[in-house]
């Protein structure tokens, strides 16, 4: 991939980590639910780090991305519904929508990758691909405590 190219894939990458950061931010403000207020203000951080992340690989391109994908994806996104973003929803429903979008990153990270003209460029969008799993498997793992909880 050319200079000119990578530069315009990571601006729209760098760009889906801030509107993801909004995101976070905005489902955050509006939980009443204080551990999902946590969970979404968390997130809204590391996608800052992302994105400043994102920022140097864009300035240095040989720097080493070695990010690893969670141990099992357990599809819990794929197969649940997300509900439309609203001020009175229910944390299950607030972390569904997440899943979604972090499922949508790790799609476009993965076309990205599968469309990429060389390993290297493939490698890094991989590594992104791997970053939102991390994100989807986390949020999953809170969908199905707080939608699944155990009755002991």
């Amino acid at each position: 991939m050319d200079k000119t190219a990578f530069e315009q894939v990571m601006s729209v990458a760098i760009r889906r980590e801030v509107e993801a950061h909004e995101f976070y931010r905005d489902v955050a403000a509006k939980m009443t639910d204080k551990e999902a207020k946590a969970v979404f203000a968390q997130l809204a951080q590391e996608e800052m780090g992302h994105m400043e992340l994102l920022e140097k690989f864009k300035a240095d391109p040989t720097m080493v991305m070695k990010i690893t994908a969670p141990p099992a994806d357990y599809r819990v996104a794929e197969a649940t519904d997300a509900r439309k973003l609203s001020a009175d929803m229910k944390p299950a429903d607030a972390i569904a929508l997440a899943m979604k979008k972090e499922q949508q990153a790790v799609e476009f990270y993965r076309g990205l990758a599968a469309n990429a003209a060389d390993s290297s460029t493939r490698n890094v969008f991989e590594n992104l691909a791997n970053m939102e799993l991390g994100h989807k498997h986390r949020l999953e793992n809170v969908f199905v405590e707080i939608g699944y909880p155990e009755a002991f």
